[in-house]
């Protein structure tokens, strides 16, 4: 919980609800928040999720990992007191497209569970869909084009996810999306229909 350092700000109710948002756009808002090893998938799979709901009409935006470290989190390093730092900020600028009436995803490797725990508390445990993306290291070492883990392994990187650093999976996500096949449309699938499910949208007959 973040400490409110002045006492002279009040919170300030709209009368442009979140519920108002939501019967203008015919959808629900919600987080869904992907996580995994870096080369995972998590990024492509968000944006692609992401352009299938363009697509059918609904108001999105993806916070990225490395988009986010250029400007909202452009101060922070990589050692665990700014990984920290990175979700909370992360977690406080997703629930603020929630309330604005948007399906937002967020693509980040966000490696300890702890911190996770603490973003699905601030925006609340019905609005926060933890996706694991599973893949395992070698697969994931072999997708690297940014070269990250062969430099990680050279001990050029340090605190590196997955090699000097740990990451602690989901326990109890509500999708792991085996992202090992490469077959991204299957993917993207499995999540619209848990989306249906959950009452995001409903889904559209064919005329």
């Amino acid at each position: 919980m973040t400490t409110i350092k002045s006492s002279n700000t009040v919170w300030h109710h709209a009368t442009v609800t979140r519920q108002r948002r939501a019967d203008l756009n015919h959808h629900k808002s919600t987080l869904l928040w992907f996580t995994g090893l870096s080369g995972a998938g998590k990024s492509t799979l968000a944006h692609a999720l992401e352009e299938s709901l363009y697509q059918m009409g609904y108001h999105t935006f993806v916070l990225d990992g490395d988009n986010v470290r250029h400007g909202l989190c452009g101060d922070l390093g990589f050692s665990n007191t700014d990984r920290v730092e990175n979700i909370r900020r992360v977690g406080e600028t997703a629930k603020l497209f929630i309330e604005a009436g948007v399906i937002v995803l967020t693509a980040f490797i966000s490696p300890f569970r702890v911190d996770r725990d603490k973003a699905r508390k601030l925006v609340g445990n019905n609005d926060f869909i933890e996706i694991y993306c599973d893949c395992p290291l070698e697969v994931c070492e072999e997708r690297d084009v940014k070269g990250l883990y062969n430099l990680a392994r050279k001990g050029e990187i340090k605190e590196f996810t997955g090699i000097s650093s740990p990451y602690e999976e989901p326990q109890n996500p509500e999708l792991v999306i085996d992202t090992s096949n490469g077959n991204l449309e299957q993917c993207i699938k499995q999540i619209l229909e848990f989306l249906i499910q959950r009452g995001i949208y409903e889904r559209k007959s064919v005329a």
